[in-house]
């Protein structure tokens, strides 16, 4: 689950972290009337579940109510990534002197909670990571111990020689990760957090993701939820006992086990194609369970052809052959569908589904081949 910056600048607040003063907006007269109370510089930020708010124009400087109200009209609308910009942050704008990087992650490979820091702020760390990772300095987190203040102040003298802002630096790592830990985190950031010229250091911008299994605990959290689209179809496939996550490509894929799914999406990788989504239906032979999986996957606009890919062990093949037949007769679509069975029933689930409008296959290979060529003749057409 993802939060708004405004709302995580709401969270940092709660635990003492530094911020400057901000406020959420709906409309331009919101905006207008902000600016009034404020009465100096402010920074007006698209409030969307995406990156790249400033390069889309989605963050806009303004020194006049004219110019304030300027920016909350050309941003209030506009679609970034897809996404339309239904609110805005107006923040007084911070004098900068210099910008840093912070943030707290669960680390598989440590089993745990890891704090990072860079002097390289304001900019995607994903980048930083890419092109210059010397420059991100990492510190593993005892789960049992917590983050100790000696831990924090390490961390902070790889930003800060000056001891003043050592402290300040290492107290707001320290609030942010019981902030972490409190609230079922799984990504906390600030970035950038900054040096002003007096010598303060603040948490200007901040990130937050949580544990959606965790949520059940989590109240105040769970009501900051805002779910979009495809936030939505995840939330109803978990409900109907599969796991499904949206990604970018124009390939539906449908498997049983994450494994399999994993597998499947490196396949389609492989031969120059883009997965849509990871679909698992889990073990079940439920043939309920193929037709609202396939419902869900034509229902992306994005998809242009479907490729399943099923190993029958405890699923049996032939109860997914009849789910897709009746799937079929139930949803109207031309999407292509490319069906490799393989497993329990693999004979009886194959000589179901002849003579119907589905493309087999015998290994995942050539499903994923037959698929990716499937698209590319839609896109054609």
């Amino acid at each position: 689950m993802k939060i708004h910056e405004y709302q995580a600048r709401e969270l940092f607040t709660k635990y003492k972290i530094p911020v400057n003063t901000g406020r959420v907006c709906y409309t331009v007269e919101e905006v207008a009337e902000t600016f009034d109370e404020f009465n100096q510089l402010v920074v007006i930020k698209a409030q969307v579940h995406v990156g790249g708010r400033g390069k889309a124009g989605g963050v806009k400087l303004a020194a006049t109510r004219e110019k304030a109200i300027e920016a909350g009209r050309n941003i209030l609308g506009m679609e970034i990534k897809g996404i339309k910009v239904e609110k805005v942050l107006v923040a007084r704008a911070a004098d900068i002197e210099k910008e840093y990087y912070v943030g707290l992650i669960n680390d598989r490979n440590s089993k745990s909670v890891v704090l990072m820091v860079s002097k390289e702020g304001g900019v995607e760390i994903e980048e930083v990571a890419k092109n210059t990772p010397e420059l991100i300095h990492k510190f593993v987190i005892d789960p049992q111990l917590g983050l100790q203040p000696y831990q924090a102040r390490e961390a902070a003298f790889k930003l800060f020689d000056d001891i003043k802002q050592v402290r300040q630096a290492a107290d707001i790592m320290v609030k942010l990760y019981q902030l972490y830990v409190d609230t079922d985190s799984t990504l906390a950031e600030v970035n950038p957090m900054v040096l002003t010229p007096d010598k303060q250091v603040l948490a200007i911008d901040g990130k937050m993701n949580f544990d959606d299994n965790a949520l059940y605990r989590q109240k105040e959290i769970e009501e900051m939820r805002e779910v979009d689209e495809d936030e939505m179809k995840e939330i109803e496939a978990k409900s109907k006992g599969f796991s499904y996550v949206k990604l970018d490509g124009n390939i539906g894929c449908m498997v049983n086990g994450a494994g399999l799914a994993m597998a499947t999406m490196d396949m389609i990788n492989l031969y120059g194609g883009e997965p849509a989504n990871f679909l698992d239906i889990g073990g079940s032979s439920n043939p309920q369970k193929v037709i609202e999986a396939m419902n869900l996957l034509v229902s992306d606009k994005n998809v242009k052809a479907v490729m399943i890919n099923i190993f029958g062990g405890i699923t049996r093949c032939d109860d997914v052959a009849k789910g897709l037949i009746e799937a079929m007769s139930q949803i109207e679509t031309d999407v292509p569908v490319v069906v490799r069975l393989t497993g329990t029933n693999e004979v009886e689930g194959r000589e179901i589904l002849k003579g119907s409008k589905f493309y087999p296959a015998e290994t995942m290979s050539e499903a994923a081949r037959k698929a990716i060529e499937l698209t590319q003749k839609v896109h054609a057409d």
